[in-house]
């Protein structure tokens, strides 16, 4: 029996009135905060960053044989990530785990250094395009499914406690990251980078909190229906949601002028108002007599010719395409038969074949070497534990505040902290701006992976009896996609 902390602190919680006022109160604080940061950063400079070597091994390669030797690729790529994915799932831990490090042994950090030959042959310069646009293809697909899962009940049911622990686990890591910026920039900012764009970037990227591997874990530890799971769960998926939204004012900001960016976020706040005022809708009406009919081939067709649409809409806007598979799936009921169907359509291909794909295109990207002196070490520790703490300490204290027993806080604390495969993508996005350096981007991918592994030992210690991860499962669960 899993011994589940009850909700309750023994003392009165605070009423709705009282929560509005503090979480207004936070929001002021923050801004403010990262104004007079940002005061301070406007006046460092940034040292030019010597470009990296790169990623994949260079060499050209005839047209005639790229079909050839990415299939070669692909079957080395899937094959490492679903061996070390089913170890990490014997370890307890989630198979993304295996399959991320399965990337970055593939890349330059390993396999680059002990066997430089074989890398150049299964990782030509040649391949590294098509690499890419798998990735991304997966990327968008993966987040039109994470809109898919989004309940909107959760969101609704403890809604003024769960926003407010949701954005206080958003602004101390948002705060902390932006400060530890003053730090960073004069090191590892790529020259010709703004301090507001990287302190923005380096705020967003701490307050990520990965929504379906948390989902995940939740399920396999059996505390999805719980007290705790449910407020979990309510508070990551506002906390994706609004991350969302901060990196996309982060890219406007980065991609135009100010002037540009705010254009931006108006014409996004727009199209999220014409998807959910009126794609939304048409969509339950069009749906809702195919309520428990299978999923006809022109059905599915125009479905995902849609999330395309979206992706270009909310790339032409100014915001990354991920964003509008994302809504997309969002203004599908996520309990309903269609999005069961896609998601059971879908996700084999994701989680087997593109993302295996994103991770082997990112674990290129990410070389350990750069981290070459102490110093390094150094800050990546550094990164690690104000992440930690940013993002723990304000779920703590946020959760205390509106009533939750210690063990309850601590315990959603630890959960917050999980940052998986969502944060990989905002890195990804961020070093194809041109907004972090590639040392930055080895230094955040090693946080990632740290948080997210800490997450469920740390979550067993804390809640005694909680059962062993399912490790014979073979569910297709790159990161969960069944909460």
């Amino acid at each position: 029996m899993v011994d589940v902390p009850g909700v309750s602190s023994g003392k009165k919680s605070p009423d709705a009135r009282q929560i509005t006022t503090v979480y207004i109160m936070l929001l002021v604080a923050a801004g403010i905060g990262f104004f007079v940061i940002r005061d301070f950063g406007e006046k460092l400079a940034a040292r030019p960053v010597i470009s990296s070597p790169a990623a994949i091994a260079s060499g050209t390669l005839p047209q005639s044989h790229l079909l050839p030797q990415v299939l070669v690729a692909l079957v080395v790529v899937i094959s490492v990530a679903r061996i070390l994915g089913f170890v990490c799932q014997r370890l307890g831990q989630p198979r993304v785990i295996g399959e991320v490090i399965a990337g970055i042994a593939l890349g330059p950090s390993l396999f680059g250094r002990i066997a430089p030959d074989a890398m150049a042959f299964v990782f030509p310069s040649a391949v590294s395009p098509v690499l890419g646009i798998l990735a991304q293809l997966g990327v968008i697909l993966y987040m039109f499914l994470v809109g898919l899962e989004l309940n909107s009940e959760l969101l609704r049911s403890r809604a003024h406690a769960t926003v407010a622990i949701s954005h206080a686990s958003i602004t101390g890591p948002f705060l902390l990251g932006a400060a530890l910026a003053l730090t960073a920039y004069s090191s590892y900012a790529p020259a010709g980078v703004t301090f507001t764009s990287f302190a923005l970037f380096l705020g967003v990227a701490m307050s990520i909190t990965a929504f379906p591997v948390l989902a995940r874990i939740l399920t396999d530890l059996r505390l999805d229906k719980t007290e705790l799971g449910v407020i979990a769960l309510g508070c990551a998926a506002i906390d994706d949601v609004t991350a969302w939204c901060l990196l996309a004012f982060v890219v406007g900001v980065t991609k135009a002028d100010l002037y540009g960016a705010l254009m931006t976020v108006m014409l996004a706040g727009c199209y999220l108002g014409i998807m959910f005022g009126v794609a939304r809708p048409l969509i339950m009406r069009y749906l809702a007599p195919l309520k428990n009919a299978e999923l006809s081939v022109n059905v599915t067709a125009w479905v995902l010719v849609a999330v395309l649409a979206s992706a270009v809409m909310t790339e032409l806007i100014g915001i990354h395409a991920i964003f509008g598979a994302f809504l997309l799936g969002a203004v599908i009921p996520h309990d309903g038969h269609i999005a069961g169907s896609f998601r059971h359509k879908l996700e084999d291909v994701v989680s087997i074949l593109l993302l295996p794909a994103f991770f082997a295109y990112t674990g290129t990207r990410t070389q350990i070497g750069l981290l070459s002196e102490w110093s390094d070490w150094w800050f990546c520790s550094l990164i690690i534990l104000v992440a930690t703490l940013g993002k723990f300490g304000g779920t703590l204290v946020a959760s205390r505040f509106t009533g939750l027993d210690w063990r309850t806080s601590a315990s959603l604390g630890i959960l917050m902290n999980t940052r998986g495969l969502m944060e990989l993508i905002v890195l990804n996005i961020g070093l194809d701006l041109g907004v972090i350096s590639p040392t930055l981007f080895a230094m955040m991918v090693l946080m990632a992976l740290v948080t997210t592994i800490a997450t469920t030992p740390l979550l067993r210690m804390l809640l005694p009896g909680c059962p062993p991860s399912a490790g014979g499962s073979d569910q297709p669960d790159a990161e969960g996609f069944r909460a």
